[in-house]
């Protein structure tokens, strides 16, 4: 009854993972390089590219379970595709896919209609699904933090954080009993929906240094993002998603983890807790 895990190196499939290995279930991980992929006890790794099918067979064989997560980018669609043909060739029978918040035909971001299509073509795979469309990620803000200045996509609007530890507690207890959740679409979200002003005050409480909000409007979020050295496209879909957010469209809660896991999600201050000392650092 293997399990398949793709994204290997994504925050939420390295989550996954542990979850996983810590339950003794037995799990494959798919990866482009070994030699560049830390590597967990317990867990098999198999080298293939959801870019190129006819690498996929061999890591498919005997796979009961597929937990299918694919990068943001114009490629997703395609990468999807081949995990989902290379599950049906396979005799896979559930396939876990990570989606995206508010994914739709008509999501006010380029990432949540790409996201649409595959949702749409694994619920017409002929294969039992179970879709996750998770909130912004607490981890996010790692990296938005500099000196005493935090940054982010939400403008002066609440978003219903989630850390991704959840969505991979969420996700693992789906792929180890998937029968329970044939056919349902969650969106998980943490326990409370925060500005991040809010965010900003956490941290400050934390790390006993004042941290404060600098809010950005789109093109300065996009033009910031290529300045770091993001490509044109992920950045500009960022911006999108500063537009979505900022309007209030990422403003709710509810109990999803809770109700697959069985436990809370993590508060926001846990999160800012559990990572102080990166936070600290930035």
């Amino acid at each position: 009854m293997t399990i398949l895990i793709t994204g290997t190196n994504g925050t939420v499939s390295r989550e996954v993972l542990r979850e996983l290995a810590g339950q003794q279930q037995p799990v494959r991980a798919l990866v482009r390089d070994l030699s560049r992929t830390p590597q967990l006890d317990g867990v098999d790794y198999v080298v293939g590219d959801l870019d190129r099918p006819s690498t996929l067979a061999p890591a498919f064989e005997g796979v009961s379970t597929l937990w299918l997560l694919t990068p943001m980018g114009p490629q997703a669609p395609s990468q999807s595709m081949n995990a989902v043909w290379a599950a049906r060739q396979a005799g896979v029978r559930h396939i876990v896919r990570l989606s995206a918040i508010g994914a739709a035909h008509d999501a006010p971001t380029r990432n949540g209609r790409l996201h649409a299509l595959s949702d749409a073509e694994l619920q017409n795979s002929g294969i039992s699904w179970t879709i996750l469309r998770p909130s912004h990620f607490m981890q996010n803000l790692l990296g938005s933090k500099a000196g005493e200045h935090l940054y982010g996509l939400f403008g002066d609007a609440r978003v219903g954080v989630i850390d991704a530890r959840d969505i991979a507690a969420a996700g693992a207890a789906i792929l180890a009993a998937p029968h329970r959740h044939e056919g349902m679409i969650y969106t998980p979200t943490g326990p409370e929906s925060i500005t991040l002003d809010q965010a900003a005050d956490e941290l400050t409480r934390t790390l006993g240094k004042p941290v404060r909000y600098v809010p950005q409007s789109p093109e300065q979020a996009r033009d910031n993002l290529l300045q770091a050295g993001l490509d044109q496209w992920s950045a500009e879909v960022l911006a999108e998603y500063r537009v979505a957010y900022g309007s209030g469209w990422g403003d709710f809660t509810n109990d999803h983890v809770a109700r697959i896991t069985g436990r809370q999600p993590r508060t926001f201050a846990e999160f800012v807790s559990d990572h102080r000392e990166h936070f600290a650092s930035a």
